[in-house]
């Protein structure tokens, strides 16, 4: 490969770390080993003139002018960058005119989750390194304001404690909006495609996307229109096999992910740090009640994050990696464990959009901080 092309691939480097969940670069290169994955440097060109905030056809055409395409042409080339995954695309109807708009992706939740039916072991074997040994330490933590945060898994927070609305699952589903989709879990496929068969369930159609998400996903192929009933049952069949419901860290998510231990590239980059439950945005910690606890390991099984130890025959619970999930209280044959709400409730962004702008105000923010130190 050219040095032009090399420097092509870098140019979009820098330019997807500029959104709000940026694109670091690593010592080794595979960043830009993803890229080439993903992006012909045709379309390399193209997506450097888009910004995080979807702008008109139009006014994208007005940007690459010196490119030689025809309007028609550009807006082929976008919906053929949208459709393989690279790029966002939205359509607002104004009048009886539909006028699309089109938008960078990050890499996670995005062009990552978008080659799904596009997947191959190379692919997931990179993206995976890099997502677990550089984006979490060096991007996602890094504002203080995750993507994704953690819901308990239905029934058992106890009723005598409130529970906000965008904690409760049912109260998520039944006002999520429509339509509502399920897609395979990537993290899951993946893995099965590289011989690390998931240890914790068979489940792989078990990520859900809603409203606008949703049609996206849908319009791809890359999943299907379910009914809330739909919705319940897989959900139940999670909880079951004690995996850890993520929807996006909003109080009206797009997505709601359920994760393991072994797959997920959230949960098995996050393992990796010693107080991970600071990195994670939830209300609720788990707490054993000594006296009743029988010592019988299941809580220690069932835990996706190593947060439970059976020490002198009790379950001990590392608060500093224990997330709320609620994973190990419904099989505790003694009822022992149980979750507990934390002093301090951490209210979500309104809505997926508020939630960027809150992580791009804080990066900003640790930016200026750091310079006035030095």
């Amino acid at each position: 490969m050219t040095q032009e092309r090399v420097d092509l691939y870098r140019e979009l480097q820098k330019h997807l770390d500029k959104m709000p969940v940026g694109y670091p670069a690593t010592k080794s290169g595979i960043e830009i080993k993803i890229l080439k994955h993903l992006f012909t440097p045709e379309q390399v060109k193209i997506a450097l003139k888009l910004n995080f905030m979807a702008d008109p056809l139009k006014k994208i055409y007005r940007r690459l002018k010196k490119s030689g395409f025809s309007l028609e042409e550009l807006e082929s080339k976008l919906d053929d960058m949208y459709f393989k995954g690279l790029i966002n695309r939205g359509v607002v109807k104004e009048g009886e005119t539909d006028i699309k708009y089109y938008g960078s992706a990050p890499l996670v939740v995005g062009m990552y989750e978008y080659q799904l039916n596009r997947l191959t072991p190379e692919f997931f074997k990179d993206a995976h390194e890099y997502i677990k040994n550089t984006f979490f330490n060096e991007e996602y933590n890094s504002s203080g304001i995750p993507q994704l945060r953690v819901i308990p898994i239905d029934q058992t927070v106890n009723f005598e404690q409130s529970i906000a609305q965008y904690d409760d699952l049912k109260a998520v589903i039944e006002n999520i909006g429509e339509p509502i989709a399920v897609m395979e879990c990537i993290c899951r496929k993946g893995a099965d495609l590289i011989g690390e068969t998931c240890t914790k369930t068979e489940l792989r159609e078990s990520c859900f996307s809603f409203r606008t998400a949703a049609r996206c996903f849908i319009e791809k192929g890359l999943a299907r229109e379910i009914t809330k009933e739909e919705a319940f049952k897989i959900l139940e069949k999670a909880e079951e096999d004690g995996l850890v419901l993520q929807p996006g860290n909003s109080q009206r998510p797009m997505n709601i992910c359920t994760c393991c231990g072994c797959c997920c590239g959230v949960l098995t980059a996050q393992k990796q740090l010693p107080e991970l439950s600071h990195f994670f945005a939830t209300n609720y910690y788990a707490e054993v009640d000594p006296d009743l606890c029988v010592g019988c390991g299941i809580c220690e099984d069932r835990c996706n994050l190593d947060a439970i130890n059976i020490e002198d025959n009790i379950a001990q619970v590392d608060k500093g990696r224990c997330i709320g999930c609620g994973v190990c209280v419904p099989t505790c044959t003694s009822e022992a464990m149980k979750l507990f709400k934390k002093d301090v409730e951490t209210l979500p962004p309104k809505n997926t959009l508020a939630t960027y702008m809150t992580i791009m105000d804080k990066k900003a923010e640790l930016a200026r901080a750091e310079k006035t130190q030095i």
